[in-house]
């Protein structure tokens, strides 16, 4: 029998609508596609990872936040590995570490990385608004947002496949985050997604989530824009202004 509109989503009818947002991913941001055609400079690559660092290490406080919110111990046994994941751990340098290795590899300096000094104000208002959103909503709400997490294995594994041959002079050892996300991210996909289909019931409640994702992915698209205007169309902040 068909739904009515108001009528709760099936749990695969619910899954199927998550996994239809992919259409939002900034796999298809024209800075994205430009990466994957080979056709960025070595500066737009740089600019790109310096950027990207930014969402790297904050992603840790966005998970702490998530499980100082999180009462449910089963789920903090779980969730804190993503933490773990990125900060490293005995035998694991983690992710932020593999993210400056790829730095290094672009050709920047481990001190430029690490200082933030190339974050661009949209990026850093972007992520910090993601970071804040976890820490003021409810756990559950927090856990669903990083269900981009569906869409990441596609985007690193094109990395993979396409930057030996577009971007030669890309150390290999840079690769290795992109290596290792491919099985995380498919790990924390399974757990956020099994707390999503469990905790919206209602279709009120899961067109929200609808909507929370759609925040995450105007979140990452939004840092792609603030990158495509200072990189490729070559104004950066306050471009006009005379020093």
């Amino acid at each position: 029998m068909p739904q009515t509109n108001n009528q709760a989503w099936t749990r695969e009818a619910f899954e199927a609508t998550l996994r239809g947002m992919e259409k939002y991913y900034h796999i298809h941001h024209p800075y994205h596609v430009l990466m994957n055609e080979g056709k960025l400079t070595k500066a737009q690559l740089q600019g790109w990872v310096a950027n990207r660092f930014y969402y790297q290490v904050s992603i840790p406080l966005k998970d702490a936040n998530i499980l100082a919110n999180c009462p449910d111990r089963d789920t903090r046994a779980l969730w804190i590995q993503r933490i773990l994941d990125h900060d490293g751990h005995p035998g694991d340098v983690g992710g932020i570490e593999a993210w400056i290795q790829l730095g290094i590899a672009v050709g920047l300096s481990r001190e430029e990385i690490t200082s933030l000094k190339h974050v661009l104000p949209g990026v850093r208002f972007a992520v910090d608004a993601y970071v804040n959103f976890a820490r003021r909503a409810d756990w559950h709400e927090a856990a669903s947002s990083s269900l981009t997490e569906l869409f990441a294995p596609k985007i690193h594994q094109q990395r993979l496949d396409n930057w030996p041959e577009h971007y030669p002079w890309v150390e290999i050892e840079g690769y290795n985050y992109f290596r290792k996300r491919l099985t995380e991210a498919r790990r924390d996909v399974e757990h956020g997604l099994s707390i999503t289909l469990d905790w919206y019931k209602t279709r009120e409640q899961q067109e929200r989530m609808v909507q929370i994702l759609k925040f995450k992915l105007d979140v990452l698209w939004t840092m792609a824009d603030a990158m495509y205007m200072a990189y490729i169309n070559d104004m950066p902040p306050y471009f006009n202004i005379k020093a």
